[in-house]
């Protein structure tokens, strides 16, 4: 059983309302399939056997209330939902999926807060990671972390085909520890859905294909080349449709690139460092949230644990730093603005917390202080 919210140890946190009251109710709302009256649902990916868990939210107070497992999926990476928000994909890292080398790439059906299966397939590779939905809703792509391999899926009417495309990197970086070989990690859509970007943390590179999404057809047009050692991560498009920001992990720097239509390539405009000055411990940069409006960018950095909030340009993208913020605990995996965008919740995967903070809509700051509520190795987490 998921227990209600703590105050936190790691900082000094705001106590908040009586874990009996928190944990009563969700037993029987879920046992009826019901959701808070005021609340939307939750879905948080888990390092796991139950894989995803259900939670309800209450934008007025920033309850999330433990809702129960909402799929017993195994070691859930990733979580997306399709375009019109009627079914959900899953990446689950894994060794094996029904007797292949590789991981599994999942789909459920979403109706009135419940999710009921719909497909599974086995990914190209090991340790599946993540998946991504282009814009039509048609192709899912995913990638995998240890089989250093990425693959594409016709979607139906919510139902995944057999990978139509696949893909086996044979790039690698000098970091031996971590870049010997491919490690693929993340899948984004160009502003006009006609490219593909998949971020290779071994390679030190962003692969870049055309996308036929009629047929889920993936077409190499070329490669974005990161600094040597740097461990590109996570792609992130800017709503001014011509930036995007390349997490670094391996370097905590971020790459801000501008984004070329005629062909889909990305260029390097400037580098951000996200290390306070005179560091030089353990880091692995993760993760970026961009506001609505494109006036704010945050990003998440782990092993130092902290939140980066910019205000950026929305025209053209550059960023400003504001400050560095509290992440509520260890190894902050993911995290994402609630729909209102005036919290900001963080998975924080080590310390088996999602921790909520403040966030000023006006200026962008997040509070250093906030709530906290227990979720066994969080991985993910997807307003739904």
């Amino acid at each position: 059983m998921i227990s209600a919210m703590r105050d936190l140890s790691r900082r000094a946190f705001i106590k908040t309302a009586s874990a009996v009251t928190l944990a009563a109710a969700p037993h029987f709302m879920a046992a009826q399939g019901m959701s808070t009256p005021s609340g939307t649902r939750v879905f948080v990916g888990t390092g796991t056997p139950d894989g995803i868990l259900a939670y309800d939210w209450d934008p007025a107070t920033a309850a999330l209330t433990p809702a129960g497992v909402a799929a017993k999926i195994p070691n859930v990476d990733w979580l997306c939902l399709s375009p019109g928000m009627r079914y959900i994909f899953a990446a689950c890292e894994i060794d094996s999926f029904e007797g292949k080398h590789a991981g599994e790439v999942a789909s459920f059906q979403l109706e009135a807060g419940q999710l009921k299966p719909l497909s599974a397939e086995p990914s190209a590779g090991i340790g599946t990671c993540h998946v991504a939905v282009d814009a039509t809703g048609h192709t899912l792509v995913s990638a995998d972390y240890m089989g250093g391999s990425a693959a594409s899926f016709r979607i139906f009417e919510g139902k995944l085909s057999q990978a139509v495309w696949t893909e086996h990197y044979k790039h690698h970086g000098p970091n031996a520890d971590r870049q010997e070989s491919a490690h693929a990690h993340f899948v984004s859509f160009s502003p006009d859905n006609r490219y593909v970007y998949i971020n290779d943390l071994g390679g030190d590179c962003i692969h870049i294909y055309r996308l036929d999404s009629a047929t889920a057809m993936l077409t190499p047009t070329g490669t974005y080349t990161a600094a040597p050692g740097s461990g590109p991560r996570t792609l992130h498009f800017h709503p001014n449709g011509h930036t995007a920001y390349s997490m670094n992990e391996l370097a905590s720097t971020v790459d801000v690139l501008e984004w070329h239509s005629a062909g889909g390539s990305l260029s390097l405009v400037k580098r951000i460092e996200l290390l306070p000055s005179g560091y030089h411990g353990p880091t692995r940069g993760c993760d970026t949230v961009i506001s609505k409006d494109g006036r704010f960018v945050y990003f998440a950095n782990r092993d130092n644990d902290f939140l980066y909030s910019f205000s950026a340009d929305p025209k053209t993208g550059a960023l400003t730093p504001i400050a560095r913020s509290n992440c509520g605990g260890k190894t902050p995996r993911n995290f994402t603005l609630d729909p209102t965008e005036r919290w900001m919740l963080v998975a924080n995967q080590d310390s088996n917390l999602i921790s909520v903070f403040t966030r000023d809509p006006e200026t962008g700051k997040l509070a250093d202080q906030g709530k906290s509520y227990d979720a066994p190795a969080p991985m993910r987490i997807l307003f739904a």
